[in-house]
């Protein structure tokens, strides 16, 4: 399989306190807590997380500091730990100033206290749920987004749900800082693929790319024979070839493969959408039909690139991709009433991370709805738990997450040169169609392994926008 481009590791802030009026009363206090901080801090790390951490807050004064330094170090998440009762003014002003979003965390030591031998000293330390619902009135008066976890330290299940916050947040800032190349232009008559680009920037940030398909031909036109010949080496040894694949054909691809690969880099693209048509067999028409090859490695190395002009889409894959799901590009292409199952693929680029088996290079002497022939791939998601993404626009330009949990199932699959996935949705293939469609999703999405929709749900609350949940 290609290399994959490993994103950065979230930056997590982390800021533990406690009221400082407490320590000369319980001198065993303060040393009980910042040992449950620095616990934290090693769980964070454990995530994967670049933890920026603050130390110990005891009053307002220490917090208006603790936030300073936050906010110079630009996190992509603060996580407040609440050890013991504290009051508001202690963390609104790391709220206000971080610009990143608050997670607040109430771990207290154990799962119960010892209610027999405890004095007044040791509850307190179990006390950090007590200021919780002041920190959520204040945050509110101050128009600052509340989110909490609450558990003991060593409680899976709290630190599943901190999990999910973290990969959250390392989410919203591939997005905040991508860099999204959008190639050639729309596919003719497709208006639910048109994105007005300012609301990208506006709904998730970053920046999109506007690049012609002259910027691929010039770079395609500089590869070599012997680069042009590496790249054929690695595609087949990471596909089989099917006896229709046309030698010509794939030693385009190759080329273009490569070429893709330059204009990746010199962009600095983390993910790519385009569509050429092209007239005659002309150098664009080829450059258009040369792509699936190169797009479905880039997909694979972590920068997902989708066919059509599918800019919101290549935007869901590289969503599912960060949340480690893969994430292929795909569209509805039957329902199969007999078994239960939707099937859903396209023709163009996949994610090869996630294929069932060894994924397929077909020859095609012809492009359904498209000009140009040449080679694409055939597979079938992983089969198991998967989910549809998608990105939709609204007409009042907020933008909204699409998601459905189903299965891909083994099955009778095309062998036309499409990806191609079964997937069973626990429901009537028709209803689950219907409803998926009154979301105003348009007609692509990323399917991706794993059941996601948990950390969706967080993903779109640290971007202030909707999740439509189907699950008809």
């Amino acid at each position: 399989m290609a290399d994959t481009t490993a994103p950065p590791p979230v930056k997590v802030g982390l800021v533990a306190g406690g009221l400082g009026a407490y320590w000369p009363q319980f001198p065993d206090l303060l040393p009980q807590l910042q040992r449950s901080a620095e616990r934290v801090s090693e769980r964070m790390r454990g995530l994967g997380a670049e933890v920026v951490d603050v130390g110990f807050i005891s009053d307002a004064q220490e917090g208006a500091a603790a936030a300073e330094r936050l906010r110079a170090a630009g996190c992509d998440i603060i996580v407040g730990f609440l050890t013991t009762y504290m009051t508001a003014t202690m963390l609104v002003p790391v709220a206000q100033r971080a610009d990143a979003p608050v997670l607040l965390i109430n771990l207290q030591p154990t799962e119960s206290m010892d209610h027999a031998t405890f004095d007044t000293g040791q509850w307190l330390a179990y006390c950090g749920a007590c200021p919780l619902p002041e920190m959520a009135n204040a945050f509110a008066r101050c128009g600052v987004p509340f989110r909490s976890v609450s558990g003991y330290l060593e409680d899976e299940r709290a630190w599943a749900r901190i999990g999910r916050w973290v990969r959250a947040a390392g989410v919203r800032a591939a997005l905040r800082r991508g860099r999204h190349g959008l190639m050639g232009h729309l596919y003719p008559g497709m208006l639910d693929v048109s994105t007005d680009l300012t609301l990208v920037s506006a709904n998730f940030g970053g920046h999109v790319e506007v690049l012609e398909f002259d910027d691929l031909r010039v770079r395609v036109e500089k590869v070599t024979e012997a680069e042009t010949a590496a790249k054929r080496a690695e595609a087949e040894k990471i596909f089989e070839l099917d006896a229709s694949v046309d030698e010509d054909d794939l030693t385009w691809a190759a080329r273009v493969s490569v070429g893709l690969d330059r204009l990746v880099e010199d962009f600095e693209l983390d993910s790519l959408a385009y569509y050429h048509r092209g007239l005659d067999g002309e150098v664009h028409e080829r450059l258009g039909a040369g792509m699936i090859l190169g797009a479905s490695l880039l997909t694979a190395r972590g920068i997902p690139a989708a066919g059509e002009y599918e800019l919101r889409t290549s935007l869901a894959m590289l969503i599912a991709d960060r949340l480690g799901a893969g994430g292929s590009f795909t569209e509805l292409q039957a329902l199969d009433f007999h078994r239960g199952h939707v099937e859903m693929g396209h023709d163009g680029p996949a994610h090869l991370a996630i294929s069932a088996r060894r994924p397929l290079l077909r020859g095609l002497g012809v492009y359904h709805g498209k000009r140009g022939y040449g080679v694409s791939v055939e597979f079938d998601v992983r089969h198991g738990p998967v989910t549809a993404i998608g990105v939709i626009q609204r007409r009042d330009g907020r933008f909204a997450l699409a998601a459905s949990e189903g299965e891909t199932v083994d099955g009778p699959l095309l062998k036309i040169g499409n990806t191609t996935s079964r997937v069973d949705f626990g429901c009537d293939p028709g209803e689950w169609t219907d409803a998926w469609s009154a979301t105003g999703i348009s007609h692509h999405w990323a399917l991706g392994t794993g059941h996601r929709v948990a950390d969706l749900k967080a993903l779109a609350d640290l971007l202030e926008i909707e999740l439509v949940h189907v699950n008809p």
